[in-house]
């Protein structure tokens, strides 16, 4: 489902629709261009610094100020673009690759921010330390955020809204207190359970 808001998948039936537009009816590098997408694994370029992967869309979209969104994005993940700037992927711990990842899809501002399980491959210690870097960051930053995880603490804890799918179908949306205190499926109440919610 979180591919299809930025076109990388085609819904099998049904429209997607951002900002009231049909997602199909978008030219596909455009909206992809417009969406900040944050990969589990990152997806960074191994063979750019981290100051250019992060300044990619930025330059994609013909920014002159490339630069200087690059080094504001890596201030907001906690990098700054004068310590972290000029090194290489390699040189960095997973939390900080996946940093460097937000950093990017936040660097051209957009209005949506899409993060494809970015905490699951990272350990515990790591991943605590992302969930509050996250939790401060999206104060700071004015865009709308889905999450996908497998995590159902995880989405209760960061998430406004949590929407909790089952075999492609929602089973239910609401936000967490809501979901903890009233799950309306007994799919929902068992997930709960097994997250130790209930």
């Amino acid at each position: 489902l979180l591919r299809c808001f930025n076109r990388m998948v085609s819904p099998d039936a049904g429209t997607v629709h951002v900002d009231g537009r049909d997602v199909g009816r978008v030219d596909p590098i455009a909206l992809r261009r417009s969406i900040g997408y944050v990969q589990q694994e990152g997806g960074l370029m191994p063979h750019w610094t981290v100051a250019r992967n992060v300044a990619l869309v930025p330059r994609l979209q013909g920014r002159e100020d490339a630069d200087g969104r690059a080094a504001e994005a890596l201030e907001l993940v906690g990098l700054p673009a004068d310590t972290y700037g000029a090194r290489w992927p390699s040189e960095l711990s997973g939390g900080q690759r996946q940093r460097v990842a937000i950093a990017r899809a936040l660097a051209d501002h957009p209005a949506i921010l899409l993060m494809d399980e970015p905490f699951g491959a990272l350990d515990a210690i790591t991943r605590v330390d992302l969930h509050e870097g996250f939790l401060a960051l999206r104060s700071r930053v004015r865009a709308t955020c889905v999450l996908v995880t497998h995590d159902l603490t995880e989405a209760v804890k960061l998430g406004d809204r949590v929407a909790v799918m089952r075999a492609g179908r929602i089973e239910q949306v609401a936000e967490p207190g809501d979901l903890v205190r009233a799950p309306a499926t007994d799919y929902v109440a068992r997930l709960l359970g097994k997250a130790g919610l209930r």
